[in-house]
């Protein structure tokens, strides 16, 4: 693994807002908009997270994973690549490049127990061909750097790592793979923020820490805001409204 964020190809292949945003035209064709789009990779983040639990992988790998997967549909359709595969083809993909590799017939066993839908009970067979196709339109690249450890070093260094302040932006940045942040943003950035939206509600007062570190301070509260504007507008979002996207691909959430 590339041991440089500034020389890996995560960072050669970060992306404007404008290009994560593109809704492919085969899924526009079935009415898919900007906001289904949205709600269906954040569904299929969490279906990547439940299927993690069940095989009992660490974070790190299930991030890692959703980071393939939201990558894969800034190139490719849902319309032809169904998610219900391409996730666990991912988390199965993320494994092997994690060194925390899972086996395909386990990924399928909990498949099946998950969805009764025979539509959905994809055979080992099935991964192995999607994992070929994910292999191609990621171009082989799968490095993927996360804020993780940036943020424990930050919070150390900004003695800030109590408990307290640890689990809440450890949850932060779990919750920003339900968006599209790291497909657009350096991850050290992303962990800032979290670690700023942490010391507003902890109310902690770490200006002159944030001021030190010669960073872009109105990158790092544009992320926040689009950190919370997401909560903000997904506390409400309904079962209804997600089956509501996905219907319109034909797929059952």
């Amino acid at each position: 693994m590339a041991a440089n964020f500034w020389t890996s190809s995560h960072h050669k292949q970060l992306l404007d807002q404008e290009e994560v945003d593109v809704v492919q035209p085969l899924d526009r064709d079935k009415g898919i908009n900007l906001e289904d789009f949205k709600l269906i990779k954040m569904h299929m983040s969490n279906y990547i997270s439940k299927l993690a639990q069940h095989v009992k992988v660490r974070q790190r790998v299930v991030a890692t994973a959703v980071t393939y997967m939201r990558r894969f549909y800034t190139r490719k359709s849902m319309t032809e690549y169904d998610p219900h595969l391409v996730a666990p083809t991912c988390l199965y993909l993320a494994s092997k490049a994690e060194e925390s590799t899972v086996q395909a017939r386990l990924l399928v066993f909990y498949i099946k127990k998950i969805y009764s839908d025979e539509k959905y009970r994809y055979e080992v067979k099935d991964i192995l061909e999607m994992e070929m196709k994910i292999l191609e339109a990621l171009n082989y690249y799968l490095v993927v750097f996360h804020p993780y450890r940036s943020l424990v070093q930050f919070l150390h260094d900004a003695g800030m790592n109590d408990i307290s302040m640890t689990h809440l932006s450890w949850g932060l940045v779990n919750d920003t793979y339900k968006m599209d942040l790291i497909l657009v943003h350096p991850p050290h950035l992303i962990a800032l923020a979290c670690i700023y939206i942490a010391s507003v509600y902890r109310e902690k007062d770490n200006t002159a820490w944030f001021e030190e570190l010669r960073v872009d301070m109105n990158v790092v509260k544009t992320i926040s805001m689009e950190i919370l504007d997401f909560y903000e507008g997904h506390r409400m979002v309904s079962d209804e409204r997600i089956n509501a996207a996905s219907s319109k691909l034909g797929l059952k959430l």
